[in-house]
Order: C-alpha cells, then sequence, then structure tokens
C-alpha cells in the first residue's frame, strides 16, 4: 500500500475507525506490512497519527486499528499518564513529523486505573514507581466521584477525558494547533472482549463524525 500523506484531521480519524472496524469484524486487511513498505519507511517516518495509550498488552494499537508501519506514532504509559517526556514525544509526533491527530486511547479493566481506586478504598498505596502512576491517575477517579459517577466504565471515561483536557492544557503546541484547526484530539475508550474503540471526547473534530466510529 501506498505512503499514506493526510494534513487532514478527520482524514485521519477515518482512517483508525475503518482499521477498528475491520479489526472487530475479523475482515483485517494487514495493510503495510510487508518488505515494500519496510524499504518504502526506511529513509523517513510520516505517520498520520499520533496514538497515546496504556501499556496493556492487550491495546497493540497497530493491530486494533488495522495499521502497519509507519502509520502511526505510538506513546504508551501504564495508565497512560504524562510527564515531561511523554509531553515532548507527543509535541514531536505534532510539530516535526505534522501528524494531524492525537488519540487517547484507554480501555476497560485498566490495572493503573483499579489501583487508583483499591488506593482510594483501602488507604495502601502500591511500592516503588507505580506509586506514581497511581497517583497521577487518582485525579480522575476522584473527579469521576466528585460527579456521582462511580461505575469503572464511567470512571475510565473520566480519566480517559481528563488525560485529553491535560494533555491541552499543559502542550501550547498542541493547544494552538487545534486552535488553527491543523490537528485534532480524540479520546477513546477500548472495550477487550468485542475490540471496539469508541469516542468520548473530541477536540477540533465534528462531534457527529466522532459518533460514527
Amino acid at each position: 500500500m501506498a505512503n499514506i500523506q493526510t494534513s487532514v484531521p478527520h482524514d485521519a480519524f477515518a482512517l483508525l475507525r475503518d482499521g477498528n472496524r475491520r479489526f472487530v469484524n475479523g475482515a483485517l486487511e494487514h495493510p503495510n506490512q510487508d518488505a515494500i513498505r519496510r524499504a518504502e519507511v526506511a529513509p523517513a517516518q510520516q505517520p498520520f497519527a499520533v496514538l497515546f495509550g496504556c501499556s496493556d498488552s492487550r491495546l497493540a494499537a497497530e493491530i486494533i486499528f488495522d495499521r502497519g508501519l509507519g502509520d502511526l506514532f505510538v506513546v504508551r504509559t501504564a495508565g497512560h499518564v504524562m510527564g515531561a517526556e511523554v509531553l515532548g514525544s507527543i509535541e514531536y509526533g505534532v510539530e516535526v513529523l505534522e501528524c494531524p491527530l492525537v488519540v487517547v486511547l484507554g480501555h476497560d479493566s485498566c490495572g493503573a486505573v483499579g489501583a487508583s481506586c483499591a488506593a482510594l478504598e483501602g488507604g495502601a498505596a502500591p511500592a516503588g514507581y507505580v506509586r506514581d502512576v497511581v497517583e497521577r491517575v487518582t485525579p480522575s477517579v476522584l473527579a469521576a466521584r466528585a460527579a456521582g459517577r462511580v461505575e469503572p466504565e464511567e470512571i475510565l471515561i473520566e480519566h480517559v477525558r481528563h488525560t485529553v483536557d491535560l494533555l491541552l492544557d499543559r502542550s501550547r503546541v498542541l493547544s494552538e494547533k487545534v486552535a488553527a484547526g491543523q490537528a485534532a484530539v480524540v479520546g477513546l475508550c477500548y472495550r477487550l472482549v468485542d475490540g471496539t474503540a469508541e469516542p468520548v471526547a473530541a477536540h477540533g473534530l465534528d462531534a457527529a463524525v466522532a459518533a460514527t466510529s
């Protein structure tokens, strides 16, 4: 498949939406996964989207969106928590690689979210640097509970939305791109059982288009 070149956020989102539908329906095309593609992208990369997701082993971006080499610029941390290195990586994808779309990808049964809920309920925090991950997820859990959202799916959605808002608040590069119509940020919640990735937040992307995924 030829190298994908799109500077339109809607087109980039459509590629992910269509790929996820193929994955869910078991009609995978496995694009851009052959020797020709490997040689094609060796000199330089031109991904069409930045994917910031959880590190969970069941959340492999190129698989669940049916994409291949050079399509996605992927950044992953447990619970999709962010620090300076994450923000720098995402800004590199947007500013240097000119990706028109940033996706925040969360999922159900997230260990980081579950650990944060457990720490709040039992008072025991994990040891080592896992504690730092839990502490960064905790504000999302507290915000969800303050709004009366206590179900696991509701907390997950709140965490994805919180991550999207935090990303736009902390990254002036990204927020200016979105304001100028040059980029969009979408928050997706992935279901492990059926493989669907549903939008729960969108900035710079028409809500009606996002809802069709």
